[in-house]
């Protein structure tokens, strides 16, 4: 068997798809992954192995500002990507079983456009829950589709969110679907999606409620790091007691010598030692103290069983991460699903949830401090016993057992 997966968006999108052909692979079968042409994202699947299909623009330079974005209409914009992505898809998906698609909506609707021209069988996966209509959630606003005010029944709300993926995307989609000579979708948010999407999260920290719509929740795709961590941060983290560790993800946060400084500063307030973690806001350190150390891209899973505390943006990936390690955690979210996961640490008690996106020393310094508290570590510890790591697998062998 053969599967293609395509993914655009940040790392957070890209490595389950890594986890999920990894996994394919462990079972048989071949996989390879069409994703932004970033380098960082070529070095993450080369060194799993997997092979990559760079396709569509890199996306780390538009989210930091040092590119800008592709120019036209939203209509135009989409169009653009739609045609681009399915041209890219569909030569790469040649001989292949199944295409499985995640990201931004204009790609996974070219891959499903793709499957559909190949006659290929088509997955969707969510690697967060936030998107996909829920009774126990409303749906998030849409671009230029405010939802109705007044309206709180959550049925009615995704009914609404429905028609606005429509008006957003139908026209584009199946003015593709009809130069190549396919039908029209006529629900294109509900058939990109499929009537069964699957959800890779873990049901202990984001339950999907059994009276929802169908979902097959396979379990978080993690991908196994066995890298060691360099050599100077080895010898940061055995000098002293656990540090806490400070990263925002891809998230570009501004001004990034202010985030820097109120970050490394809430940590000192506790007496904390730091580890700052430059990511795509490319922090850094604010003075040449001892107490501190930056690092780039590391391996989180064998960093995060080590220190005191985890504060980060939210995304999917990081909260899994470090909910598995048992890391306590304090979430200051953005964008997104990001106030989800927050919402999601503070219900379970292994972490504590930053009010407002933004930060200062003095409420950075109170979430830090909850967040150290005993109970915290021991219900984090507690938690992570739980949870599960075989994600990719299971979603792996559903893909093996309905190719039989």
């Amino acid at each position: 068997m053969r599967v293609l997966l395509s993914a655009y968006g940040s790392r957070g999108d890209i490595e389950p798809m890594a986890a999920l052909a990894v996994s394919l692979r462990a079972l048989g079968a071949e996989a390879l992954v069409c994703a932004p042409p970033d380098a960082e994202f070529a070095r993450l699947l080369a060194d799993a192995a997997v092979p990559m299909v760079p396709a569509g623009q890199a996306v780390r330079p538009v989210v930091t500002g040092a590119e800008a974005p592709p120019a036209g209409d939203f209509a135009d914009r989409t169009a653009a990507i739609i045609a681009q992505h399915f041209d890219r898809i569909t030569t790469a998906a040649a001989g292949c079983d199944a295409i499985v698609a995640t990201g931004m909506f204009p790609v996974a609707a070219a891959a499903r456009t793709a499957a559909d021209a190949l006659g290929l069988r088509y997955h969707h996966v969510s690697l967060q829950p936030t998107l996909l209509p829920s009774l126990h959630h409303p749906p998030p606003e849409r671009l230029g589709r405010p939802l109705p005010p007044g309206t709180t029944d959550n049925r009615a709300l995704w009914s609404h969110d429905a028609a606005s993926m429509h008006a957003l995307f139908g026209e584009p989609v199946n003015h593709h679907r009809d130069s190549i000579g396919l039908p029209p979708l006529v629900n294109v948010r509900d058939q990109i999606f499929t009537d069964r999407p699957w959800l890779a999260t873990d049901p202990v920290v984001s339950p999907w409620h059994p009276a929802d719509f169908d979902v097959v929740q396979t379990g978080t795709w993690l991908l196994p790091d066995t890298r060691p961590l360099p050599t100077e941060l080895e010898a940061f983290l055995e000098a002293g007691p656990p540090p806490v560790y400070i990263g925002f993800g891809s998230i570009p946060l501004h001004p990034k010598a202010s985030a820097a400084r109120v970050a490394i500063g809430a940590a000192r307030r506790q007496g904390r030692r730091v580890i700052l973690a430059s990511g795509w806001a490319g922090l850094d350190l604010i003075d040449d103290r001892d107490d501190c150390i930056a690092v780039d891209e590391v391996n989180h899973q064998a960093l995060f069983k080590r220190v005191a505390a985890v504060v980060h943006h939210g995304g999917a990936g990081t909260t899994a991460t470090a909910a598995i390690a048992g890391a306590p955690q304090v979430v200051v979210p953005q964008i997104v699903d990001q106030p989800y996961w927050a919402r999601r640490v503070a219900e379970l008690g292994i972490g504590t949830a930053h009010m407002g996106p933004n930060l200062s020393t003095r409420s950075l310094t109170a979430a830090i401090e909850t967040a150290l508290a005993p109970a915290i570590r021991e219900r984090a510890i507690e938690t992570a016993a739980t949870l599960r790591t075989d994600g990719a697998t299971v979603a792996a062998k559903l893909l093996l057992d309905a190719s039989r």
